[in-house]
């Protein structure tokens, strides 16, 4: 059996991540694993990483308008005003959060073995350190930063402050592009990077990284290591 292909998908907020993802799974018959999901699970309510943050930030990031009864539910803005605005904050959130994510999308790989190729969406993949679960890297751009914070601004309702504080949080997009196998432009419209995404596809791919599962780690709310 050929070596699994599995495309570490990531680039930019609002660079458009998502419809490539999208044309991969509908367009081309491909398993999309978005860690960005798994993130959301892992902040669910009840959830072990869900009772360390409230623990943390208290009432200030509780959501009110929930059911009695139910599992105290994060206010994900709240949480995202403090978390943009403190490097720490921000720092602290990472680390209980994304040792969970690469759990899942071990788990998540398990049963896909056979497939030919797998995508993980993984917008922090650089900054989470996650390229050893991916045998080449694709990273979506839209051009000029001056495009990213219009459709950052548009998707999220933020003001150009806060978008320039989201964009700031993540990696530059030249380092992205000066690590990536594949770069998809989504500048301009659906076909002209839709055909980009077919002809990455077919080319033959000399894996650029190992694609080897990350060592086995339990992961743990308290104490959850950095990510290097």
């Amino acid at each position: 059996m050929a070596p699994q292909r599995r495309i570490g998908l990531t680039g930019g907020i609002a660079t458009g991540k998502s419809a490539v993802a999208r044309c991969l799974s509908e367009g081309h018959g491909i398993p999309v694993l978005d860690a960005d999901q798994f993130a959301r699970e892992a902040l669910a309510p009840g959830t072990e990483a869900t009772r360390a943050v409230l623990q943390r930030y208290g009432e200030a990031i509780r959501r009110t308008a929930q059911p009695m009864g139910e599992p105290a539910d994060l206010d994900r803005a709240a949480l995202a005003r403090i978390v943009f605005a403190d490097r720490a904050e921000r720092q602290w959130l990472e680390d209980l959060v994304h040792p969970l994510v690469r759990h899942r999308l071990k788990e998540a790989l398990a049963p896909l073995q056979a497939a030919p190729v797998v995508v993980l969406m993984i917008p922090l993949l650089f900054e989470a350190g996650l390229e050893a679960l991916c045998t080449e890297i694709w990273v979506v751009d839209c051009g000029e930063t001056a495009e990213q914070l219009r459709r950052l601004m548009a998707r999220d309702g933020l003001s150009l402050e806060a978008a320039r504080t989201r964009l700031a949080a993540q990696w530059p997009m030249a380092a992205k592009r000066a690590r990536a196998d594949v770069i998809i432009d989504n500048s301009g419209g659906l076909e002209t990077w839709a055909q980009q995404v077919a002809t990455a596809l077919a080319m033959p791919q000399a894996p650029t990284l190992t694609g080897e599962p990350l060592p086995d780690a339990s992961p743990s709310v308290h104490g959850a290591p950095p990510i290097a």
